[in-house]
């Protein structure tokens, strides 16, 4: 089989050596990183969101994979860490004046940058197309790139102006390396979280200990009566399911002086009002009419035909 017609085979067609590494295209590597989603793998669109890892997500990606986690998705591993709609942060994005847009070149009959990029820092601007690290504030979420943050050192943002520490900056799409800094960050940042939740919760529980020990002594205040003014004498009982400390306790509670609010108004009360007060009303005398006052006819203006 071969050689035939004196062909002379070489020697890289009958060894096989190594196989060459497929080289990943540094420019494709950034596309898909920059201007598609990580889980869906769909272009960016607003509205954009981050997880406390620095990648980039479609909030609608994020939301339908909460919703329905059975589901079969091509790249499930890059979620993992999110467990609700709190672990991502929506970006505020500064856009790109010389992005026009993919509907520019629909007929491919022009050039079409590459490298132009959707949204650039709003410091420097410089275009967030990979080539420069970007990061995130986990505050507010404004994106800015490295640079600025190097070059105009500040605890204020930038953009909206609210503060921020160092340890909310998150770099999006980090190397290995910063992405491995950021996942121990994370945890620690989620166990810190946990730990203060657990000690609150069993304060609570203290504290609710400590008011069923000690028992809440009831009192029931009986109204003074309309008629006698005179109060009546309470006693309170322990609630408490367990052995009472305080025991049985009885107080001896005087009746207000005055009325007591919402209590019926006795005829003693009404005795004692003023005349003046009594004149206001149209049941008294005053504002009854005598005889002479009254007139024997009436006139009426009939308003009917």
């Amino acid at each position: 089989m071969g050689c035939d017609g004196g062909t002379i085979p070489k020697r890289h067609e009958l060894v096989k050596g190594p196989k060459k590494v497929e080289k990943v295209d540094k420019n494709a590597e950034l596309a898909a990183k920059w201007k598609y989603c990580a889980l869906s793998q769909e272009k960016l669109k607003r509205p954009i969101v981050a997880c406390e890892l620095g990648r980039l997500y479609n909030k609608d990606a994020i939301i339908e994979y909460l919703l329905d986690k059975s589901a079969e998705r091509p790249n499930v591993e890059v979620v993992t860490q999110i467990r609700s709609i709190k672990d991502v942060k929506e970006l505020n994005l500064t856009d790109n004046p010389a992005w026009e847009g993919e509907r520019h070149n629909i007929k491919g009959d022009c050039y079409e940058d590459m490298n132009c990029a959707m949204f650039i820092c709003p410091v420097v601007g410089l275009e967030m197309n990979g080539k420069h690290k970007f990061l995130y504030l986990q505050t507010c979420g404004c994106v800015f790139s490295e640079r600025a943050l190097r070059e105009v050192k500040t605890e204020i943002c930038h953009k909206c102006g609210d503060p921020f520490q160092e340890d909310d900056l998150v770099m999006l799409n980090g190397s290995k390396e910063e992405v491995e800094k950021l996942q121990k960050a994370m945890e620690e940042r989620r166990l810190k979280a946990k730990t203060a939740k657990k000690s609150k919760k069993s304060k609570d529980t203290k504290v609710s200990k400590s008011l069923d020990s000690t028992g809440n002594c009831d009192t029931s205040e009986t109204k003074a009566s309309p008629l006698n003014g005179e109060g009546s004498s309470g006693s309170c009982s322990n609630s408490a399911p367990g052995p009472s400390t305080s025991g049985e306790c009885s107080k001896t509670l005087k009746a207000p002086v005055g009325p007591v609010a919402g209590s019926k108004r006795s005829i003693q009360e009404m005795k004692d009002k003023s005349e003046t007060y009594k004149s206001l009303f149209t049941s008294h005398s005053s504002a009854k009419r005598t005889k002479d006052q009254t007139s024997n006819w009436v006139t009426h203006t009939p308003y009917h035909f």
